[in-house]
């Protein structure tokens, strides 16, 4: 087939078509991301590695690798399994979730701290009080949300600047 059949693939510099040039001019302005929008992502990134810590210390302890096997899931009550088990499974996503910077990551985080808090706050009794682990879940979902205000509150200033009808 001959080249002038299709005029608009026709080679620039004889590396792109004609149509990648002109898209190449327009994809230079890539917007730089902001301190508050690179200090979230590297907040939710440890997040992240908090949550897998978390996963392997309960895999650990479903597998009888921690708490000198005692914590093995043929010797746990059923509450504790059906909870170790939810949350060896919950956290690795969440993990995933939060380091790929994804909406459902979060989502996912706030499922397996509420069950956590669930645990502690309900059922102390069954599982233990770990008031520590409150004041941890409690101080990341305070820090997302003073983020998030925060990147709300710079997008809002940026989009009065960028109003077509401004003076």
């Amino acid at each position: 087939m001959h080249r002038s059949a299709f005029p608009s693939l026709a080679l620039v510099d004889r590396r792109r078509p004609a149509y990648l040039a002109a898209m190449l001019h327009d994809s230079v302005h890539v917007p730089k991301p902001s301190l508050t929008e690179v200090l979230f992502a590297w907040f939710l990134r440890l997040v992240a590695v908090s949550c897998f810590w978390f996963a392997l210390n309960y895999w650990a302890m479903l597998i009888g690798f921690s708490h000198g096997g005692a914590g093995r899931f043929d010797l746990l009550s059923p509450q504790w399994r059906a909870a170790a088990t939810t949350l060896a499974v919950v956290y690795p996503v969440a993990a995933i979730g939060l380091w790929l910077l994804v909406s459902w990551g979060p989502v996912v985080w706030v499922v397996a701290a509420a069950a956590e808090i669930a645990m502690d706050k309900f059922y102390p009794g069954l599982f233990g009080h770990r008031p520590l682990l409150i004041v941890l879940h409690a101080s990341v979902a305070i820090t997302f949300i003073l983020f998030r205000a925060a990147l709300l509150y710079q997008r809002m200033r940026q989009a009065r600047k960028v109003r077509v009808d401004s003076p």
